[in-house]
Formats: structure tokens, C-alpha cells, sequence
């Protein structure tokens, strides 16, 4: 059994991955349960692969903080693309993400001159608002 805790919207959600049969699964939410249909079936490999949601509140030093330099999502969403690489020289207004979030694509501009000197998150996961994204020196 996984266990995962969220927060969403200030609300925090205890989450157990009970058990994952081909297209069904039981979820414990904050104590109920729950049987939820997938759309697709879970192959064998994929079981394990989970992102959880990154938490400006509930995230580690590692994904949340008050940095000088991190820029941070403005709002909600899947983390589609990221234009840019630790090392790189990135000018005020470039494209540095991309963010989805209620199915349109965000993208978050660099908001000043420098350097990338750090990257917090990866394709494909989930943020919340305030969380650092990347850090520019």
C-alpha cells in the first residue's frame, strides 16, 4: 500500500493507493474509500510511477522556499515543457516553461537576466501556485 499527503487549495488530503487491478483501483481519501474505474489499464512497470503534487506548503526545502532569484508558478498545472537547462544564459521575457493548466498552455518568461543555477521540477509533474520552478543567479 502507498501512502501520499497532499494539499490542495489549503486542504490537506491523506491519500492510501490500496490496491491497482488492470482497470480498478481502491483509494483511501482522508479515510473513505473509494473504487475508481482507470481509463486505462496499469501495466506492470507503470504501477510504481507516481508524481505527486508539489506543495508550496507541504514541499521539502528541496521544492519550496524563499530564494532569491526562484521563480515560481503563478498558478496550478502539469509542468509540459522546460526550454531551459541548468547552465544556461537566460534574458528577461524568455521562455524558460511551460505550464497547463485548465487545458491551456502557460508560459512562464524569465523575470530578469542571468544564469540557471537550478531546476526544482521535471516534465510531467503536478505543481501548486507558489511553488519554485527554477532558480536564476
Amino acid at each position: 500500500m502507498k501512502e501520499y499527503s497532499y494539499k490542495i487549495n489549503g486542504q490537506p488530503y491523506k491519500v492510501n493507493i490500496q490496491q491497482i487491478d488492470d482497470t480498478n483501483a481502491s483509494v483511501e481519501v482522508n479515510g473513505e474509500v473509494f473504487q475508481v474505474e482507470l481509463e486505462k489499464p496499469v501495466k506492470a512497470a507503470a504501477q510504481t510511477i507516481v508524481r505527486p503534487v508539489i506543495s508550496a506548503s507541504k514541499a521539502s526545502h528541496a521544492h519550496s522556499s524563499d530564494l532569491a532569484g526562484a521563480i515560481k508558478s503563478p498558478l496550478p498545472g502539469v509542468i509540459l515543457d522546460i526550454a531551459v537547462k541548468v547552465g544556461d544564459e537566460v534574458k528577461m521575457g524568455q521562455k524558460v516553461i511551460v505550464l497547463e493548466a485548465m487545458k491551456m498552455e502557460n508560459v512562464i518568461n524569465a523575470d530578469r537576466d542571468g544564469k540557471v543555477i537550478e531546476i526544482k521540477v521535471a516534465k510531467g509533474d503536478s505543481v501548486l501556485e507558489g511553488v519554485d520552478l527554477l532558480v536564476i543567479g
